[in-house]
């Protein structure tokens, strides 16, 4: 465990060093999630039916999801590893007194953490604390409206961070089993996306759809524990969204160790 946590660590502390480049993010995460937020008001001022979500709760999931956008989905594998599959760089990886699974793991998991100190709280804290003081209150982020809604919402996020990592993990290991792995690496950010909740808020979405959208594992990412935060699921929900996420995360941690096992023994490297 304490090679793991050093791991964590020492990876962590690497992806911090990309301040530039996160406080750009910052910056487009912002004019996306204005936008975003238009959109919305727009379809609220006109709508004639009562909707699934109020506006000020569609409008916290959006800055939710703008905070959250590259830490919470898993936009592609750990690309460092797919390379040195790729090279056969990966026979120093087996070497390791370390399980192969759980060492890539780890690296994952500081691949979807260390953006929330990056661009996370940067952004939480525009939208929370500067934007009412500038009037923009309707537009802004507002504080889950119960101490339980937020002990919800952060159990929730750390089971969104595990199924994160879980299937960056299947991205990452899907290097072992394709030539240049670029396909899965397109398509399924791309569904992730979609069916998170990240362009439009599920509970928006047809209601034929919603048992169907509610049972793929990605509503756990994103959809659910963003609407613990907003009060739009209550926090007696917890529950329920934790043993959806844990079933998953069981599942395509399995999933992702068969295809490790089965990867290696068909593996070759080039020259030895």
């Amino acid at each position: 465990m304490k090679a793991y946590w050093s791991l964590f660590i020492a990876r962590f502390t690497l992806l911090l060093q990309y301040r530039a480049a996160a406080l750009a993010g910052v910056a487009t995460q912002l004019f996306w999630g204005f936008v975003k937020v238009m959109v919305l008001e727009a379809f609220f001022t006109h709508t004639t039916s009562a909707q699934p979500i109020t506006f000020q709760q569609a409008v916290g999931y959006v800055w939710l999801g703008q905070a959250f956008l590259i830490a919470i989905v898993p936009w592609s594998g750990d690309r460092e590893i797919q390379d040195s599959i790729r090279s056969g760089g990966v026979g120093y990886d087996l070497l390791r007194p370390t399980d192969l699974y759980n060492f890539w793991f780890t690296r994952a998991l500081a691949l979807r953490t260390a953006p929330i100190i990056l661009r996370a709280i940067p952004l939480l804290s525009v939208t929370i604390f500067i934007f009412p003081a500038i009037g923009f209150s309707e537009r802004s982020l507002s504080f889950p409206p119960s101490f339980a809604a937020f002990i919800a919402f952060f159990l929730s996020f750390i089971g969104g961070i595990l199924l994160s990592s879980a299937l960056t993990m299947l991205l990452t290991v899907s290097m072992m089993w394709t030539l240049s792995g670029e396909g899965i690496n397109s398509i399924l950010p791309t569904l992730i996306i979609i069916f998170s909740g990240m362009i439009v808020p599920l509970p928006l979405f047809p209601e034929w759809s919603k048992p169907l959208l509610n049972a793929l594992p990605f509503s756990g990412l994103i959809d659910q524990p963003f609407r613990l935060f907003t009060g739009n699921l209550p926090p007696n929900a917890l529950f329920n969204v934790l043993l959806h996420q844990f079933f998953w995360i069981f599942a395509i941690v399995i999933l992702g160790r068969l295809l490790v096992i089965h990867g290696i023994k068909k593996l070759v490297i080039q020259g030895g």
